[in-house]
């Protein structure tokens, strides 16, 4: 089994579970983390091993993404994976430009071959390759990003080229993209956000994924340049427990997100806010996840095994979602509150959905 020298010992590195965080971490560190010998964070060779005791160890669990839209989010990219453990989304440059291409790093190398399955399936209207990779392709791609990126950080989608001191007022459109919301975020959350600045709801455009659910991003119009620039004074500050990303956009930028049906309808929202129901969807669920472990998930509230429903794909493979029905839509809001939290090793979000919504995802199981 290969080990990393990391922090003065070697550990394990066969699951990627960890690999997320570490490289923050290491990338935190400048572009020294690729520098002159001394302390190395990459993975050091093992010494040979007698042919009697080989072991292979698991392939590291990378995969390569090409054909993606040049303003796809990673939480598009997780919902691509839905079902999948998705650790780390890495997005590649060259020349400050976004290629179309990404390394996403999974959970576990069994999840490998069900990533492939997603081959040419479509994010918006462009479809993606899938291809498998390698452990020092994701490196070599890190190396790269960080040897490319001004201080050495790696890029996370949008360029950031320059630190808010050294942007020029013309980069200001009187338009901010917002990256980071919780999915349960509303316009009013967004405009208690900005409340230093004059907002109305009609100024706030929430961003849909391809299924027309939240993406975790928007567009705030403000009312000049000048203002979007002082917005942008709460870049990485907190809402909820999410720290939220900002960047400068356009008229444009906001005009073809609408024109591409981008943007979560009125009637979506009305229906999200105004009428609520005893139904929630729970994302991010282990594949190993049965009946029992959710309503011990939400041991505070009544529930029997004919409320709880397990969502499978066509193969008859849980896809990790499931849809629980409460006693009544206030317990089913109550039950919001566990949005996030941990059910095994994996953390659980939760969404607001309806009894038409069930219908639908279990006639499409039988």
């Amino acid at each position: 089994m290969k080990r990393m020298f990391y922090r003065g010992k070697y550990v394990d590195s066969a699951d990627a579970r960890e690999m997320g965080f570490k490289r923050q971490r290491l990338m935190d560190q400048g572009s020294s983390y690729f520098g002159a010998p001394g302390p190395s964070y990459m993975y050091d060779a093992p010494p040979p091993i007698p042919p009697a005791y080989s072991y292979v160890p698991p392939p590291f669990p990378v995969v390569r993404l090409r054909g993606l839209p040049f303003d796809c989010s990673e939480a598009e990219i997780v919902d691509f994976f839905h079902g999948l453990d998705v650790i780390d989304v890495l997005f590649v440059h060259k020349g400050g430009k976004f290629t179309g291409e990404a390394y996403c790093v999974l959970g576990y190398p069994l999840q490998i071959d069900f990533a492939l399955q997603r081959n040419r399936r479509n994010i918006g209207r462009r479809y993606v390759e899938v291809f498998r990779s390698r452990k020092e392709e994701y490196y070599n791609a890190i190396a790269n990003e960080v040897s490319d990126a001004p201080g050495g950080s790696p890029r996370r989608g949008a360029p950031r080229a320059r630190s808010m001191d050294e942007r020029d007022l013309s980069e200001f459109k009187g338009v901010l993209r917002l990256r980071g919301l919780p999915f349960s975020a509303t316009k009013d959350d967004i405009i208690k956000f900005f409340k230093d600045f004059a907002l109305s709801e009609d100024k706030v455009h929430l961003i849909a994924n391809s299924e027309g659910r939240p993406a975790g991003e928007s567009f705030v119009e403000f009312e000049s340049p000048e203002e979007s620039k002082a917005a942008m004074s709460k870049d990485r500050m907190t809402l909820g427990c999410r720290y939220i990303e900002l960047f400068p956009a356009s008229r444009e930028e906001l005009e073809e997100a609408a024109s591409r049906g981008r943007l979560i309808s009125k009637s979506f929202e009305a229906k999200d806010t105004s009428e609520p129901t005893p139904v929630l969807r729970m994302r991010g669920l282990p594949f190993s996840a049965g009946k029992d472990d959710i309503i011990d998930f939400f041991k505070n509230f009544t529930l029997s095994e004919d409320s709880v429903h397990i969502a499978f794909n066509f193969e008859g493979r849980p896809t990790g979602e499931a849809f629980v029905e409460f006693a009544s839509a206030e317990d089913a809001k109550a039950a919001l509150a566990k949005d996030r939290m941990t059910l095994g090793s994996r953390y659980i979000e939760l969404f607001q959905s309806s009894p038409d919504e069930l219908n639908e995802a279990v006639s499409k199981a039988r």
